[in-house]
């Protein structure tokens, strides 16, 4: 199968129209017209994490967050991009970023993260968007519909405390960065993965008692006291599964190809 068949296969369920206007999401580095050996997959693209897809095999690195966000005037070994692409391009790897668009997609980050927390009758909230896939082998195409953010429900009601150490037990995170602990039961949850404090007065609006995102400016925090329960996991934590949704993708339209799941923790940040 060829490395054009994967990346298909990405964009059909998460179109590249549906990325923000700042985003460059969809190819990056490569060509991709080689027969695929294997699919990394991966939130960041480092030297390091080029390296782990030669170690295992892959010709081809999906990752969440592009590699390349600007435009290029050279490549040399002047930051840890033009090194990465020039690794990349020695080696003949081929690296493909989905990015906005996955946030958006139906099924993508924020209903991912939104299955872990065991939310149900999940739905958009906030703007929502429409594109056209590219046509299939057959020539079809489909809408892919998108948005902001999502918001889901409790089957059971969860207090303030309990819902964040819920948090912090299921997404691995070291510490919670919330507002005051909300004094009634929390029953519907909106999440928007990344940076999503944007969407904090839509939360509002679809009547959500906690807000979930991976990270917010400070005076953010202001004024939504009583009134919704901010819970801020990190940028990366929020995203983290997101490989999850990449290996499904790939598994059910490309059979036989093998998909790896980097063992690499990308995040820069550290929590001491």
């Amino acid at each position: 199968m060829k490395i054009i068949e994967v990346v298909n296969a990405l964009e059909r369920f998460a179109p590249l129209p549906l990325q923000e206007d700042y985003d460059n999401a969809g190819l990056q580095v490569g060509l991709t017209a080689a027969d695929v050996s294997g699919a990394l997959l991966c939130l960041d693209v480092t030297e390091q994490v080029v390296d782990e897809a030669l170690q295992k095999g892959c010709n081809l690195i999906v990752s969440h967050h592009p590699l390349i966000f600007h435009r290029l005037s050279c490549i040399s070994d002047a930051d840890y991009v033009q090194r990465t692409v020039m690794k990349a391009i020695e080696h003949h790897v081929t690296i493909v970023a989905m990015h906005t668009n996955m946030d958006a997609a139906r099924g993508g980050v924020n209903y991912k993260i939104a299955e872990k927390m065991g939310l149900t009758s999940v739905s958009f909230f906030g703007k929502t968007q429409q594109a056209t896939t590219a046509p299939d082998v057959t020539g079809q195409t489909a809408v892919v519909e998108g948005g902001e953010g999502v918001v889901g429900d409790f089957t059971t009601p969860m207090a303030a405390d309990d819902f964040l150490l819920m948090l912090k037990k299921t997404f691995e995170v070291e510490c919670v960065m919330a507002n005051e602990l909300l004094r009634r039961p929390i029953w519907k949850v909106a999440v928007c993965g990344g940076a999503g404090d944007f969407l904090l007065p839509a939360a509002v609006s679809a009547g959500a008692d906690a807000f979930v995102t991976g990270e917010m400016h400070y005076h953010q925090y202001f004024g939504y006291e009583q009134q919704l329960q901010i819970a801020v996991i990190g940028h990366y934590q929020s995203e983290q599964f997101t490989k999850e949704i990449f290996r499904d993708i790939i598994t059910k339209a490309c059979p036989g190809v093998r998909c790896e799941m980097s063992e690499i923790n990308t995040n820069p940040i550290l929590y001491i």
